[in-house]
């Protein structure tokens, strides 16, 4: 049998959050999630049980395609995408989007940081959770740091974990507060916050506003 992943959806967008917002970009959604975070938009994808089995083989082919149609990287996500071993997706979808130049598409990485890393993805967007913080060594790797906001403990976790990754000697992380959606009082407090703390910025969900998939 061929190597599979479950898969919740495939689709070539725009990323809607954070650095790379607006961007063309080809997803890869992955199910399977046992981090249970109640405020989730995408519980669809928790139980990996309800999603077909897809080739690997056939998701770096599509990614290809996508590449060819104007996607600038492929973002994996969820669920969450560690759950799963990610060596052998990237290093297909590597290869079947290798150019003339000899580089291949981009691989970003959106994910929670509670299993070890694998895929060597190019960018990881870590989006840590307090009820279930992320591997140490996931949190250090990281180029972009995503921290949802819902109440105001949410702040405090933001800081700790940046300070983390400030103590260990990373300065490149980009740094993130994003709302929860249509939670008035996450908006505030992110907005306040980011007002008064320059190294962070607010991150939007764009393609929500724009009703793009």
């Amino acid at each position: 049998m061929e190597p599979s992943l479950p898969v919740v959806e495939c689709f070539h967008s725009l990323q809607g959050e954070g650095v790379h917002a607006g961007r063309s970009a080809y997803f890869i959604r992955l199910a399977s999630c046992k981090v249970g975070c109640p405020w989730c938009d995408t519980k669809e994808s928790w139980n990996s049980e309800l999603h077909p089995q897809r080739s690997i083989f056939d998701l770096s082919s599509s990614t290809a395609q996508a590449q060819l149609e104007g996607a600038a990287f492929v973002v994996i996500t969820g669920g969450e995408p560690l759950h799963h071993d990610l060596n052998l997706l990237c290093n297909e979808i590597r290869k079947s989007t290798l150019n003339e130049e000899n580089k291949s598409i981009p691989i970003h990485l959106e994910t929670s940081g509670v299993d070890i890393l694998s895929g060597n993805p190019d960018w990881i967007t870590l989006s840590p959770k307090p009820h279930s913080p992320p591997r140490l060594d996931t949190l250090l790797a990281c180029q972009e740091l995503k921290v949802v906001i819902q109440k105001e403990e949410d702040l405090n976790f933001a800081e700790k974990m940046a300070n983390i990754i400030k103590y260990n000697g990373n300065t490149n992380t980009q740094l993130f507060l994003q709302a929860g959606w249509e939670n008035k009082k996450g908006q505030t407090l992110a907005i306040k916050y980011v007002k008064k703390n320059p190294s962070w910025r607010l991150s939007m969900q764009t393609h929500k506003w724009l009703g793009v998939m």
